[in-house]
């Protein structure tokens, strides 16, 4: 979900530096929400566990897309699947992201700890490399949503600041600790509101004891569609996420995101777009100089389970309440 996010700004800019170009995304169908109110751009939805499984699955999309008249194609995740597909596009013209693999292997490995390109220029460099210099310095976003009478009723309509906070991850590593993050809302709930953001039925028990104790917690887990959660992230003030599909939604658009980083590092490329540097909050690399251990935070030696429980929970609110 993440790294479908990122595109987002990605091909934001090029459909307002290149008007004239139509763009077709090919991705999951629960996916087309994010490419709503993009201009010249349309979603072809595909069904990879259905339709399309498979080589000949995939052989049967390429026909299907060659229907469209595609003068080019942008592979902007250059897995097996995009592989086959790019050999039955034979004759197009097919270019796939650099992922910057063994230079993401020499940064988890400690050989050179530096900031590499990040994912959304990896995304840009593509569409260069088809001839259209981007430009990402100078980013638009989408205007706030007008929320329907359904959301403005779940969430209130007063006048208190919105936090959106999404405490977990794929990978446990990658979460502020739950006794942390349970302070972290119980002192922010007591000035402003807080929107609470997860899915799956574990998540959803979580996040309604939050709700529970609280003033001024509200759990959205398990209550919106992917379209109705994006229309409320659009009215945050901020969203507080950890290194996670929910930082790159809100950055896509335009929110102001704080990120908690635990054994990945923003070095890898995978910030949320057009934040400051400042506002991702790091482990403590002196205590834990392994850091970042692997790419996704799948991968740690023993003792990093909970490295970002060395980040203070008053760094969290501070940071918070500083950039509102």
């Amino acid at each position: 979900m993440g790294d479908v996010a990122m595109t987002v700004p990605v091909l934001r800019a090029f459909s307002t530096q290149y008007p004239n170009v139509k763009l077709t995304i090919l991705t999951r169908e629960f996916f087309a929400s994010f490419f709503r109110d993009l201009e010249n751009v349309t979603v072809f939805p595909v069904d990879l566990k259905g339709k399309y499984k498979g080589i000949f699955g995939l052989y049967k999309l390429s026909k299907e897309l060659k229907n469209l008249d595609i003068d080019a194609v942008a592979d902007l995740h250059n897995v097996l699947r995009t592989n086959i597909l790019k050999c039955f596009f034979f004759g197009k013209y097919f270019v796939q992201i650099d992922k910057g693999r063994a230079e993401k292997k020499a940064l988890v490995s400690g050989q050179n700890f530096q900031q590499l390109k990040t994912t959304h220029e990896r995304y840009a460099d593509v569409f260069r490399k088809l001839g259209f210099p981007l430009d990402l310095s100078n980013p638009s976003f989408p205007k706030r949503v007008a929320l329907n009478s359904e959301l403005q009723k779940i969430i209130g309509a007063d006048t208190k600041k919105r936090i959106g906070i999404a405490p977990f991850a794929a990978h446990d590593s990658k979460m502020y600790p739950l006794d942390l993050m349970e302070q972290v809302i119980e002192t922010l709930s007591k000035t402003h509101k807080i929107l609470l953001f997860g899915g799956g039925k574990k998540e959803v028990d979580i996040l309604n004891s939050y709700q529970n104790k609280y003033e001024n917690v509200i759990n959205l887990a398990g209550k919106l569609s992917l379209n109705e959660e994006l229309d409320v992230i659009s009215n945050l003030d901020i969203m507080l996420s950890m290194d996670s599909g929910n930082a790159h939604m809100a950055a896509m658009l335009g929110v102001k995101v704080i990120t908690i980083w635990g054994v990945t590092h923003p070095f890898a490329g995978f910030a949320p777009f057009n934040q400051p540097e400042d506002f991702a909050l790091l482990s403590d690399r002196e205590q834990f100089p392994l850091i970042p251990t692997s790419i996704y935070g799948n991968k740690f030696p023993e003792g990093y389970e909970e490295t970002s429980r060395s980040i203070p929970l008053e760094v969290v609110v501070d940071k918070i309440n500083s950039v509102l």
